[in-house]
C-alpha cells in the first residue's frame, strides 16, 4: 500500500489512504521485514480473537517463537465469539457505496435502522464519517471491491488448505452462499457489483427467485415476496469461535503460548522501535514482555494503542447483533448460509457439539464503545427471521449477543508494516475477520519473516 499519494492501478483516482493520511498525519510508511528471510524471533501478537490466533498459527509454522496476549480468560471471547459465521467472499460490496448516504440520512434515529449512526460529541467518530463520505463513490467502491474479493478468495483457499492438512472441525458447511432480496431496487442495484466479483474470480451467479427456493427450500413460504437472489457456490460457513478454539490447540501443539487474563497498559518505545509492552495478570501484577517484532490483532480497541506511538489509526467500532437459536422445525430451517442484503443479516445453521442451532447476525451501529444490548434491535431480528422462516426456531429460547466489529470506512482492513519498525498490524476487518482470517493471519506472517505475501493486495510496507 503506497501512502504517498499515488494512483490505484487502473482506477485514476486517488488512493483512499492519501485521503486518510489528510486527516491523520501521522501514519504508515513502505519498509521490507524486520530482518532477513529465515531469521527466527519472537513475536508478541496483541490480541486472540480469529484475526490474532491466525496470525499466531501462521508465525509458528514459519518456524519463530510466538506468544499471545490477550485481556480474557480464554481466546476468541469478544468480537469473534457468536458473529455470523460466514465465510462469504460475496460479501464484499462495502457499507460505503453510492447508495450509502442516503440511507444512513433515512435511518438517523430509527432505532431498528441495518446502519445507525448514532451521532456523540465524538471527533473521532465524525472523523471516521468523513472518510466513510469520502469512500462513497462509484471509483472507490469499485477499487475497495477488488481489494476486498482478493483476499477474500485467497483467505478461503488458505482455510481450506488448513482444514484439509489438519482435519480442523467447526460445524463447517460448504453449501454455499444465498443472496436474496425482498425489494427489486435492492436486487437491481446488486447486479453491477455482482459482475465485478465474477471478473475477479468470485463466481457470484445471479439467479431467479425460483432458482434460489430450489437451492434453499425453507425459503418457500415466502417466494411471493422474492425478487431475485445470488448464489456464490464456493463460499462456506461454520462456527468462528469454535474454529478459534480449535486452533489455538494446534497452536499450542507446535508450542505457541498464550498469556491468557493479560491486560496490556503500554506498548513502550525506545529508539524508535517498540521495547517491550508493559500488562497486569489477573491478580494484578505487573509485567514487561519482551520480544522482536509486535502484531497488534486488537480490533476496535487498536486505535488506542497505536495512538500513544503517534498512529492514528482509521478504526471505529461498529457494534454488531447476533441471535441464536435452537431448531424448532428442521423442515422449516435453512441448511444453506443466506444473507439479506436489504436488512444488512446473515444466517448460518451451526450443527456440532452444542446442538442444531440457527445462527442470524449483522446491523451496525457506530455508538463508541457502548456494548449494551439495544432490545429494538434484537427484537427486529427476531421479527425478521419469524417473518422469513416461520416456526423454524425456538424463539423464546434465543440467545442474544453484541460485539465491537473494527470497521475502516473502506472495509479494506490494515496488514502489514506500521512505521514503528517492529510493529505490525492485522486489524479493521469490520464485518469479514472471519471471511479474511487465514488470508490475513499467513500473509502477515510472511511479511514478518522478509517474504512478500501471495496475494496482490494493498498491504502496508510490504
Amino acid at each position: 500500500m503506497n501512502l504517498s499519494g499515488t494512483k490505484d492501478r487502473g482506477s485514476g483516482n486517488p488512493r483512499t489512504w492519501r485521503l486518510v493520511v489528510a486527516s491523520f498525519p501521522t501514519h504508515f510508511t513502505f519498509a521490507r521485514g524486520l530482518l532477513s528471510k529465515g531469521t527466527i524471533m519472537h513475536v508478541i501478537v496483541l490480541g486472540s480473537g480469529l484475526l490474532g490466533v491466525s496470525s499466531a498459527y501462521y508465525l509458528s509454522q514459519m518456524g519463530h517463537q510466538v506468544t499471545v496476549v490477550d485481556r480474557q480468560a480464554s481466546p476468541a471471547a469478544e468480537t469473534s465469539f457468536a458473529n455470523g459465521g460466514q465465510i462469504s467472499v460475496s460479501h464484499a460490496e462495502p457499507w460505503a457505496n453510492p447508495s450509502a448516504p442516503l440511507k444512513v440520512l433515512k435511518w438517523l434515529g430509527q432505532e431498528d435502522a441495518p446502519l445507525l449512526f448514532r451521532l456523540r460529541a465524538d471527533m473521532r467518530q465524525w472523523l471516521w464519517g468523513l472518510q466513510f463520505l469520502r469512500e462513497c463513490t462509484p471509483g472507490r467502491t469499485r477499487h475497495n471491491i477488488e481489494q476486498i474479493v482478493r483476499l477474500g478468495t485467497y483467505s478461503r483457499a488458505m482455510l481450506r488448505e488448513l482444514r484439509a492438512s489438519t482435519g480442523l472441525n467447526y460445524d463447517q458447511r460448504t453449501q454455499g452462499i444465498l443472496h436474496f432480496y425482498t425489494s427489486e431496487k435492492e436486487f437491481e442495484s446488486a447486479l453491477a457489483p455482482a459482475e465485478q466479483m465474477r471478473e475477479l474470480g468470485c463466481d457470484r451467479q445471479v439467479v431467479s427467485a425460483d432458482e434460489a427456493v430450489r437451492l434453499e427450500p425453507a425459503l418457500a413460504s415466502v417466494r411471493h415476496m422474492l425478487a431475485g437472489a445470488t448464489y456464490t457456490a464456493e463460499d462456506e460457513s461454520g462456527d468462528a469461535n469454535r474454529f478459534a478454539r480449535e486452533l489455538v490447540k494446534l497452536c499450542q501443539g507446535a508450542g505457541v503460548h498464550f498469556l491468557m487474563s493479560h491486560t496490556v497498559t503500554a506498548l513502550r518505545q525506545s529508539g524508535g522501535a517498540i521495547d517491550h509492552i508493559e500488562a497486569t495478570d489477573s491478580e494484578g501484577r505487573f509485567q514487561r514482555l519482551h520480544a522482536d517484532a509486535y502484531v497488534l490483532a486488537m480490533g476496535s480497541f487498536s486505535p488506542m494503542y497505536a495512538e500513544h506511538l503517534g498512529l492514528k489509526l482509521p478504526i471505529y467500532p461498529a457494534k454488531g447483533y447476533s441471535v441464536t437459536l435452537p431448531v424448532k422445525d428442521a423442515s422449516k430451517a435453512y441448511q444453506v448460509s443466506l444473507t439479506d442484503d436489504e436488512y444488512k443479516l446473515v444466517f448460518s445453521r451451526l450443527t456440532g457439539p452444542n446442538g442444531d442451532r440457527l445462527r442470524i447476525a449483522g446491523t451496525a451501529e457506530l455508538n463508541g464503545y457502548d456494548r449494551d444490548l439495544n432490545r429494538v434491535r434484537c427484537e427486529a431480528i427476531v421479527r425478521r427471521v419469524e417473518q422469513l422462516f416461520p416456526g423454524a426456531g425456538h424463539l423464546d429460547q434465543a440467545s442474544f449477543w453484541t460485539g465491537l466489529r473494527p470497521a475502516t470506512p473502506s472495509n479494506v482492513p490494515l496488514i502489514g508494516r506500521s512505521r514503528v519498525p517492529n510493529l505490525y498490524l492485522n486489524t479493521g476487518h469490520g464485518t469479514l475477520g472471519w471471511t479474511h482470517a487465514c488470508g490475513s493471519g499467513k500473509s502477515i506472517a510472511r511479511i514478518i519473516s522478509g517474504q512478500r505475501p501471495e496475494v496482490d493486495f494493498d498491504f502496508i510496507g510490504a
